[in-house]
């Protein structure tokens, strides 16, 4: 997480929301390009919570029986056995994968960058710009897809969709625990398998991983010096290499781009940047659903 110092180091423009969203609203309509950095902290917006009434309302017997306070916290513990870490993961995969956000956030952000070229960046692993209708081939999912699968070991360098299966899993699990015959075992050594999730080394990135990060640096190097919004929501300090850095970056060397950070409670730029960065210290949802309500008034670009 960033520090209180590094916090000092960095500069956070003061106008007010109304003056940000003028110049947010100038900037996407003036954009030749616009790459979309997305964090934990747009899918939350979007109702996505780990925590509180939501996780109780699908791991409620988790809860009881282990003690879990939490989705994030459910996803390392040290179940019984396979059948229960599955019943655990199955759920976890239908309820934040399989099933679309409760708020149309990622919808009106697609609205909001519809007809134009964009691109999108996530450290988020739930598939929701896809579920929204964002074209597949302008998507990097850098730390995975809670869809795929993948050899725990690993053997080999390829992932597997786990839809099928994990519908089979939620729908016939009974007592915390899925039927033996559910467990999903590495079709090539008939080891464990395990989510397609970036947290060590043993993380698989497979073919479709490579085109993506090559159709990335595609859109990035046909728009060096071009009029690109660097637009990033809600991403924390957890990941910021990844997002936050770079957008950084490209704004430093680009004079033509804007960065954007949407972000509540944690909104600001660097120094370095701040006169060509548009910080807002708010609800994701809310700020897109402004700005989408201002595109639809006649001669407001």
């Amino acid at each position: 997480m960033f520090s209180k110092k590094m916090r000092q180091m960095m500069g956070t423009p003061d106008q007010g929301e109304r003056e940000q969203l003028d110049r947010l609203q100038r900037a996407l309509g003036e954009a030749e390009a616009i790459l979309i950095g997305g964090g934990a902290g747009l899918s939350a917006s979007a109702g996505l919570t780990y925590s509180g009434a939501r996780f109780e309302r699908y791991f409620e017997d988790f809860k009881e029986k282990y003690g879990i306070s939490g989705m994030y916290a459910g996803g390392f513990y040290p179940f019984e056995s396979p059948e229960e870490y599955w019943a655990w993961w199955s759920r976890h995969i239908m309820v934040n994968r399989y099933k679309r956000a409760p708020r149309p956030v990622y919808d009106d952000l697609r609205r909001l960058v519809e007809g134009r070229d964009y691109f999108v960046l996530t450290t988020n692993v739930d598939h929701q710009f896809q579920l929204a209708g964002f074209d597949k081939g302008r998507l990097f999912y850098t730390q995975g897809d809670y869809g795929l699968w993948q050899c725990a070991r690993p053997c080999h360098q390829k992932t597997y969709n786990n839809e099928k299966t994990v519908r089979a899993m939620a729908a016939r699990q009974r007592d915390m625990k899925i039927p033996s015959e559910l467990i999903p075992e590495c079709p090539v050594c008939g080891g464990p398998m395990t989510m397609n999730l970036r947290s060590d080394d043993t993380f698989v990135q497979d073919e479709g991983w490579y085109q993506a990060q090559a159709r990335y640096q595609d859109f990035l190097q046909r728009h060096r010096g071009t009029r690109v919004v660097f637009l990033e929501l809600g991403v924390g300090g957890n990941t910021p290499a990844i997002i936050k850095y770079p957008f950084w970056k490209y704004t430093l060397e680009n004079i033509n781009s804007i960065y954007v950070c949407i972000n509540q409670g944690q909104a600001f730029t660097h120094p370095e940047i701040a006169s060509r960065s548009i910080c807002i210290d708010g609800d994701i949802r809310q700020v897109i659903e402004k700005i989408g309500a201002a595109e639809k008034v006649p001669g407001s670009r």
